[in-house]
């Protein structure tokens, strides 16, 4: 009954009918396609260890850097970061409490806190996955990653199946 006293209302005012703007058509932008290359949170802090400003981490950058970091939250200087400890540790350096490595794989001797020489043994492993040439620095390039598209992000293909293949006949 509103809907109907509501039409009712416009059919018999056009001028106000004609008083509502009508918004303009905004033409749909091509969504921005999927990143190919991305760094990790790990290979991002490995990079600030950099202190010659040289765009290269040589391996004593890397192990003062990594000291550097452990330090500035073993606090009480234990030689040991507690789970929570090592949360704060990823989250301050990595960007957040999630990111790899996690404790549980760091943590070796599984006494629930990860010591100096786990870290330093984890980040061996780093510092050996990015040094693709094995010249033992570490340049940007190395610490990038290439990820392949994995979809399509263009809403207007979404959906739709592929194209069909000529018959064999």
């Amino acid at each position: 009954m509103r809907l109907f006293l509501l039409l009712a209302t416009f059919a018999a005012s056009p001028a106000l009918a004609q008083q509502t703007p009508i918004p303009p058509v905004v033409p749909v932008q091509p969504a921005q396609p999927a990143a190919t290359v991305m760094a990790e949170p790990v290979a991002m802090m490995i990079a600030a260890f950099d202190r010659d400003g040289d765009a290269r981490v040589t391996r004593a950058e890397f192990d003062t850097g990594l000291r550097a970091t452990f330090d500035a939250i073993d606090t009480g200087k234990t030689g040991a970061l507690g789970y929570i400890a090592f949360s704060d540790w990823s989250e301050r350096w990595l960007g957040d409490r999630n990111t790899l490595p996690s404790p549980f794989e760091t943590d070796r001797d599984g006494d629930n806190k990860v010591s100096w020489n786990e870290l330093a043994a984890r980040f061996d492993l780093f510092f050996a996955r990015f040094d693709t040439n094995k010249d033992g620095v570490l340049v940007r390039s190395e610490l990038l990653t290439l990820r392949p598209q994995m979809f399509d992000r263009d809403p207007r293909r979404r959906g739709r199946s592929a194209p069909p293949q000529p018959s064999r006949n």
